[in-house]
Parts: C-alpha cells; structure tokens; sequence
C-alpha cells in the first residue's frame, strides 16, 4: 500500500476513534461525580465523592438525613432527623459510626473520597 494512502487511512481512524474515546472519559468521570445516594438508604454502600453531599436513610437508624463533606485530612459525617443530630469526624484510615451507620474511609485526598456505608445494628 502505498504510504499516502496508509498515512491518510490512519488519519481517518484517529478522526473517528477519538470521539468515542472523549466521550467514554466525559461518560467516566460524570459517573465518578454523581454517586447513587440512593443506594445508601439502607445504610449498605461505597461512595465515591468529590463534593459534600446530603441524602435520606431509613428511620430504622433514629435519623432520617446523612450529610458528608471532607478536606484532605478528615470526614465529617451529620446524621439528623426530627429532634436528633449525632455525627463523627473521621480521620484517614478511620472509621467510625453515626446512629448505627457504620463509616470506613477508603481513601481520602483533598477531590476526592472513597466510603464504605454498612449497618453496624
């Protein structure tokens, strides 16, 4: 084949690719920003955060909102509900609990948390 011909080909399949790579990326990181919060109702789930965060839970736990915000060095962690108001400040590494919501910090940095929700009644 000669090499204008191989150049232009492989030109052409960089054009058409590169979108689809763009896209799967946008599709990625959106993904990464907008955690199911609606997973974590029944206490039991991992979040991915790159922002503070509110969301309901059930009852059962004595609150009915859970509140996450973090820095690069703790989480704080603010379950409420009708008269109530319990919370933890977890250190890297840590865990802790709020109101029978047990909290494990996966990792931590100053964008971005990984947490690890689970029942601890």
């Amino acid at each position: 084949m000669p090499a204008k011909i191989a150049t232009a080909l492989a030109v052409a399949a960089s054009l058409v690719l590169t979108p689809v790579a763009a896209h799967a990326t946008a599709t990625a990181a959106s993904a990464t920003a907008k955690p199911n919060l609606r997973a974590c109702y029944d206490g039991t789930c991992k979040l991915t955060l790159t922002k503070s965060v509110s969301f309901r839970v059930s009852s059962r736990f004595g609150i009915t909102r859970l509140a996450i915000a973090f820095n690069s060095s703790t989480v704080k962690v603010r379950g409420t509900g009708a008269y109530v108001s319990s919370q933890a400040v977890l250190g890297r590494g840590s865990s802790g609990s709020v109101n029978g919501i047990g909290v494990r910090i996966v990792s931590l940095s100053g964008s971005k948390a990984v947490l690890r929700l689970s029942p601890v009644r």
